[in-house]
């Protein structure tokens, strides 16, 4: 299909395959990149616009071309219109980038949705032939757009946390299972996640969601030499806290508790309403705080506030222990746009992910946590520490790259 130098050129045309490209995050993202693409708006947010990454040979923003998948009607176009009324999107970068959101919503396909009815609801197709199906959607938009690669990213909804069963362990159990119809033994974004595998595309799990995090999946992934990383978008509260739980820790002071409160509305406010979605972000956000401080009061509570739409509001109590007992108490409020802070981390993934794939990585990396409230096979959570992993790990990948 390609040959044999794009298949190793990191810098080759890439493509970005949403799970989700209707959403807030995707529509921001397609906006930002068409933006940046035509030199109108710089790159900032973007990690990967600065030194070393600059000079890394990774793709370029104006060879990123995106398609994705997704379950609702409502257009990207029609989802940058709403964000513009909201005030988060300007209006001149809405106008300017209409015809490549255009563009890209005419590459969007039908996502999966286990509870609708048709042909991949329950008693529909196996859940083999679902993941055969989004894969052969990654495989037509990679050789119609003549791309080297292909970086899927999930930006769907939050699901409830995964109730383990055995086939979750073994791949070959796993397989079995799904070619049969009567069993659903993935969740949606377990499905997407293989379908990635069969497609030959990398992939990032950007939500809490199970995704690529099961071990038959990551041992799949790994054999048929797909890189993959997750898990949880480390944006916002997350990511001040892995700034700030350190110092604390370096000045030899005692966290004796850290308590928040996040404020949002949105697509996000409205799932995470839902008491068993929310069980799967209240436990990536609580993890690394948890390892960094020792402590394990650590209350954080998630709330839909409708009318904050995309904007999020992030409260921090932390109590500490200082000198011959005396208490330190610590006080922030973290509010922005959510998909802002998300898009341009989604893109810097996108490309770090191709240079990963040209260098011929297999399987999770580890040093791409610095994205990840909770990151696949790595206990280092300290924002400062994960910044000089990533740094050394693109040298040293760019390095194998480049002849």
């Amino acid at each position: 299909m390609h040959d044999a130098s794009a298949r190793h050129n990191a810098a080759a045309r890439t493509g970005i395959w949403f799970v989700g490209a209707r959403g807030s995050v995707a529509s921001t993202a397609t906006v930002g990149l068409a933006a940046i693409a035509d030199g109108q708006s710089p790159p900032t947010g973007c990690v990967t616009a600065r030194e070393p990454f600059a000079s890394a040979g990774l793709p370029g923003f104006a060879d990123l071309v995106v398609g994705g998948h997704d379950i609702s009607v409502v257009t990207m176009t029609k989802r940058a219109e709403c964000l513009v009324e909201t005030g988060m999107l300007p209006p001149r970068l809405f106008a300017a980038t209409h015809d490549a959101l255009e563009r890209t919503d005419a590459e969007v396909r039908p996502g999966y949705d286990p509870h609708a009815a048709g042909p991949d609801g329950a008693d529909g197709a196996s859940q083999q032939a679902v993941a055969e199906r989004l894969a052969a959607d990654i495989t037509s938009f990679q050789e119609r757009h003549d791309l080297a690669r292909v970086v899927v990213v999930d930006l769907s909804s939050t699901e409830p946390p995964v109730e383990p069963v055995p086939e979750h362990d073994d791949p070959e159990a796993l397989l079995a299972a799904l070619a049969d119809p009567a069993r659903a033994v993935l969740p949606a974004s377990s499905v997407s996640a293989y379908a990635a595998i069969l497609a030959g595309a990398a992939y990032a799990a950007f939500t809490p969601s199970a995704g690529m995090g099961l071990p038959a999946l990551a041992r799949l992934a790994q054999e048929r030499g797909i890189p993959v990383a997750g898990q949880d978008g480390k944006t916002g509260q997350t990511w001040l806290r892995t700034v700030l739980a350190p110092a604390f820790a370096a000045r030899g002071l005692k966290v004796l508790s850290w308590s928040g409160t996040n404020l949002l509305g949105g697509g996000d406010g409205a799932t995470l309403a839902d008491p068993d979605a929310v069980r799967s972000k209240l436990a990536t956000k609580s993890r690394g705080l948890t390892a960094l401080t020792g402590s394990d009061t650590t209350p954080l509570h998630i709330d839909n506030v409708p009318d904050l739409g995309d904007i999020k509001v992030a409260w921090d109590h932390v109590h500490v222990e200082g000198f011959l007992g005396s208490r330190i108490t610590l006080q922030t409020t973290w509010s922005a746009h959510d998909s802002m802070l998300a898009a341009p981390l989604v893109l810097d993934l996108v490309r770090l992910l191709a240079l990963a794939h040209a260098a011929g990585i297999r399987g999770t990396i580890p040093e791409l946590g610095f994205f990840f409230k909770d990151p696949w096979d790595s206990d280092v959570h300290d924002a400062a520490a994960q910044a000089v992993v990533l740094e050394e790990w693109v040298r040293r990948t760019s390095a194998q790259v480049r002849p």
